[in-house]
């Protein structure tokens, strides 16, 4: 070969070595490939042991025997049953799992006859994943148990058999005399059946939401998922939209939250490395949201130490939930009364300290739901009506005063506003009377209503209970049904929303009335008219109990308006007036009135200044 021969093949072993220099992968780059490989290497790992798990099922349930070839090999399903007069629970040996919960004392709504079922064997799942000692992966809800007589009354044994005699897991269950199970996993002899590493299990926990209310709007805004960290702190996944939730801090319970109805699952010790989904169910489904947590719990393989967890499938009963933190430290209380919701901090207080021990005096008095919200009515209007005679006859003075506030417009125009308030003020101070007075009754009163707003439609004793027409006091009472949805009213009219609007226009009318109201400002007048109106949308589908606790409120204002009316005399109170100004002329000015005074001839001083230097300009 000659020279250039030689050069050329050089030129290209060169071109080669720099080309593949060039692309040569980063670290970076060889690690993400073998993250990858490894990644696609456990995935077919975890393939073929799932088809041989899957065969293994298969073999178990279909094989047949050559003297019976029709006839299949896997067991049976059996179910035991734990049950109190609270509550009722199969157990199914397919998974060893609760599959069924009752509550005998409730029933669905549209259904007298059968128990209340908070879900069903398709409607939920529960299980934990086994690690053989061969590295199989099992999971519990795909097993057979075998049930183990047991004599202790409600309680049962859900036995899951290993390769020899002596070694299996079993599934405890003791049931207490209220809405509370206790699970225990029991190994007996596992060594040699699990993996040695294993110090947790990873726990699968689904179950649809069943539809137990006639108000769905309701229903789906009081369903959420709740759980509550170790410490106390409370945590929740939206319950408007589908939501998910990781979380890292340990766990002490989960709830699964109905309006009414929950199933908590509540550890013995904590759960860890949680998460956590909520997702909403079409409207025609007749479920409201599908929850699912995926979780960890400790695993003593050597059964030294048992793990243990709780269920708890009953009412939302702030007093049931409450009693389970009796006699318990504070820093091992459940708070599962946090299920039950009473509004923000202050209306949550109201509703504990007050509402709620109101309510169970006179329920347990053995009077009817009506009178109960009634005799709760008057208390709550007892206590505050000396703010509200306070506020009607503070406005029964300004309306006196009307002929001498007039004259201060007349003598002040528009353009002299700071003069106007000035003067204004002056007058109200001679004669005794605060324009603010009018806002302490109001003060008062709103905390209480919104703790009613809060309580009423969330107070489980009020399911099912009738009044008059309203058949249950914790829906809608819709006494006309139009069969198409009209925005903001819906489907139906409930008559207590409708009453309630009524009196609501009434009672704006009598108060418009007695007060002293500006000519000019008519659209005021409108808008007082128009907010007893949108009560009537906001609340057609609220629980008809709390439109009957409004209905009353509102009724009795009116009567107490009547008679301050009654016992109020114009004459005495302009009397009075008089009497004010003239004690007070010789007094000195208090300090807020010289502050206020000070900063209005402030204000005018700016102004004329202003006014000065616009006019230079002109």
């Amino acid at each position: 070969m000659d020279k250039n021969t030689w050069i050329g093949f050089l030129l290209i072993a060169a071109i080669i070595v720099g080309f593949t220099m060039l692309n040569r992968p980063s670290k970076e780059q060889l690690a993400e490939r073998q993250r990858v490989h490894d990644s696609i290497t456990a995935i077919r790992l975890m393939e073929a042991e799932a088809q041989r798990l899957s065969d293994s099922i298969r073999a178990l349930t279909d094989t047949t025997t050559a003297e019976q070839p029709q006839q299949q090999s896997k067991p049976e399903e059996q179910w035991v049953t734990l049950q109190n007069e609270h509550l009722r629970l199969t157990l199914s040996t397919y998974g060893g799992a609760i599959q069924r919960a009752e509550l005998p004392e409730y029933h669905a709504s549209g259904d007298s006859v059968n128990p209340l079922c908070l879900f069903r064997a398709d409607e939920a799942s529960f299980g934990f994943t086994l690690i053989t000692i061969n590295n199989r992966i099992l999971h519990t809800s795909n097993l057979v148990f075998t049930p183990v007589p047991c004599e202790e009354p409600n309680k049962a044994i859900m036995r899951l058999p290993g390769s020899t005699e002596d070694a299996y897991l079993d599934f405890v269950y003791e049931l207490s005399e209220d809405y509370m199970v206790h699970l225990s996993l029991v190994p007996h002899n596992m060594q040699n059946e699990l993996a040695q590493n294993v110090n947790s299990l990873d726990l699968q926990w689904r179950q649809l939401i069943p539809q137990q209310e006639k108000g769905r709007k309701f229903e789906e805004r009081y369903a959420q998922l709740q759980y509550m960290l170790v410490g106390g702190d409370m945590e929740k996944l939206s319950e408007s939209k589908d939501d998910s939730e990781k979380e890292s801090a340990r766990v002490k319970w989960i709830g699964y939250k109905d309006q009414f109805f929950s199933t908590v699952l509540i550890a013995d010790e904590a759960f860890s490395s949680s998460e956590f989904r909520s997702t909403m169910q079409s409207r025609h489904s007749g479920y409201i949201k599908e929850y699912s947590t995926h979780t960890t719990v400790p695993f003593d393989i050597t059964g030294k130490s048992i793990t243990g967890m709780r269920f708890y499938c009953g009412p939302n009963h702030y007093h049931t939930l409450k009693a389970y933190d009796e006699g318990v430290a504070r820093e091992e209380r459940l708070h599962l009364n946090e299920l039950v919701p009473l509004g923000w901090k202050i209306v949550s207080w109201i509703n504990t300290a007050l509402v709620i021990p109101m309510f169970d005096l006179f329920t347990g008095w053995g009077l009817h739901i009506g009178i109960v919200i009634l005799l709760m009515t008057l208390v709550i209007k007892l206590i505050i009506l000396p703010f509200v005679f306070v506020s009607y006859k503070s406005s029964a003075k300004m309306k006196a005063l009307k002929p001498q506030l007039d004259a201060i417009n007349e003598k002040y125009p528009a353009e002299k506003m700071q003069e106007r308030q000035a003067a204004t003020m002056q007058l109200y101070q001679q004669a005794g009377v605060s324009p603010m007075s009018g806002c302490l009754p109001m003060l008062f009163q709103f905390p209480v209503l919104m703790a009613m707003f809060w309580f009423l439609p969330t107070a489980i004793e009020l399911r099912g209970k009738s009044l008059f027409w309203a058949d249950d006091l914790s829906t809608y009472d819709a006494v006309f049904h139009w069969g198409f949805n009209i925005p903001l009213l819906g489907d139906h009219l409930s008559l207590f929303c409708l009453l309630m609007t009524i009196c609501n226009i009434g009672y704006t009318y009598i108060t418009m009335q007695s007060q002293a109201t500006d000519p000019n400002m008519k659209f005021m007048k409108y808008m007082m008219y128009a907010m007893p109106l949108m009560f009537l949308f906001i609340f057609n589908d609220y629980a008809a109990g709390l439109s009957y606790y409004y209905l009353l409120s509102l009724f009795v204002t009116i009567i107490q308006t009547m008679i301050f009316r009654w016992t109020l005399d114009d004459e005495k109170m302009l009397a009075e007036i008089e009497e004010n100004k003239k004690k007070k002329a010789g007094k000195p000015k208090s300090g807020f009135m010289e502050r206020l005074e000070k900063m209005q001839r402030e204000q005018q001083r700016l102004a004329r200044e202003q006014a000065k230097a616009a006019a230079k300009r002109r």
